[in-house]
């Protein structure tokens, strides 16, 4: 069994739920939100999280729209809807309970 590949689907198994998690509260767009899950160590690359955010719009959890840019081109500015927002609070209480079951099982 390879560990790099059970690390990676470790990773991609939390991956929605942090992306939520990083739109909470903030608008942001693809290369912020990229950063912010790299700072985190969660070593996502571009090719990953654009189709997960296409998919999360597509789902009604996430909105956009674009704003221009002092440095480039427009950027597409990603924000959770309302039902994202509830979506993420369902979430938040999945995670808990899955994180405390781990733990009792791990210790």
């Amino acid at each position: 069994m390879n560990i790099e590949n059970t690390k990676a689907q470790m990773r991609k198994g939390v991956l929605e739920y942090c992306i939520l998690s990083i739109l909470n509260g903030e608008d942001k767009y693809a290369s912020e939100i990229l950063e912010s899950l790299k700072d985190a160590k969660l070593l996502v690359v571009e090719g990953t999280i654009y189709p997960l955010l296409t998919r999360l719009k597509n789902a009604g959890l996430l909105a956009y729209r674009w704003e221009e840019s002092s440095s480039g081109p427009p950027r597409k500015y990603y924000a959770l809807t309302e039902t994202g927002k509830l979506f993420l609070k369902e979430l938040d209480t999945t995670w808990n309970a899955l994180k405390n079951a781990v733990q009792l099982v791990t210790k």
